[in-house]
């Protein structure tokens, strides 16, 4: 089965990130594809590549791009929520005239139809959080 997974809560505040990268891991253990994660809302805070946790805890930032990387997975920011709470990458940062990034290098930032075509190429689109 080909899945499309879509994050609406950030990383510490909310189990929906934690539940997303397990159900992730799960599926793809399981042989199943997963089309594309795309970070929406609050969820955009998975992709700080600022996220600096106690060492006792988890990583999740560092954890959704080293899932990433095993797998290539497609991990998508929305541009508009990413804008709102201050996420930008180099296109972003230029064309807004900001001095700095902070998205992890696994992750890129979008638009909403990349979520559309997520939900289009998927035989199910998963949400996690409200």
């Amino acid at each position: 089965m080909k899945f499309a997974i879509q994050i609406n809560e950030g990383p510490y505040q909310h189990q929906a990130s934690d539940s997303a990268y397990h159900f992730t891991k799960a599926a793809l253990a399981k042989g199943h594809e997963i089309f594309r994660v795309f970070f929406y809302h609050d969820g955009v805070n998975n992709a700080s590549r600022l996220t600096t946790p106690p060492q006792d805890d988890r990583n999740v930032v560092e954890r959704w791009a080293e899932l990433a990387e095993q797998h290539d997975l497609d991990m998508v920011v929305c541009v508009a929520a990413a804008q709102r709470r201050g996420m930008v990458d180099d296109g972003e940062a230029k064309r807004n005239g900001k001095d700095a990034t902070n998205i992890q290098s696994r992750f890129r930032i979008s638009g909403l139809g990349q979520l559309v075509e997520a939900a289009i190429q998927a035989d199910r689109l998963v949400v996690f959080g409200d």
